[in-house]
């Protein structure tokens, strides 16, 4: 089944850190881009980074950048977003994207003040 199933995510106190996975299975990870988003309550759905099949990293959102780190290990099928520095407004649902599956299912990130 093409798919990416993520995971990670959860409740932090401003400040902290958390670490999303994105697995990919039924297609060539290893060919196509792959971009995290986020949206939260209200707002359209961003994206925050992007990493190329290539391994190029796409230029991160401004609010997200310098604290927040994409990262790919193609021999693992598997993208993570590092979040540091966490604030509550990186409060949303975060997904991953490929041009071959479309979003992962999503996971909250909520950061608590």
């Amino acid at each position: 089944q093409v798919q990416l199933v993520q995971s990670g995510g959860g409740l932090v106190l401003s400040g902290g850190s958390l670490r999303l996975s994105c697995v990919g299975s039924g297609f060539p990870f290893d060919k196509f881009d792959v971009y995290w988003y986020r949206q939260a309550p209200g707002k359209l759905r961003e994206e925050v980074a992007g990493m190329r099949s290539d391994g190029l990293i796409t230029p991160y959102a401004a609010s997200v950048n310098g604290r927040f780190t994409i990262s790919r290990d193609n021999a693992k099928n598997t993208a993570w977003l590092q979040m540091n520095s966490l604030k509550p407004e990186d409060t949303a649902i975060y997904y991953c994207y490929t041009s071959r599956t479309s979003w992962s299912q999503g996971t909250q990130v909520t950061v608590s003040s």
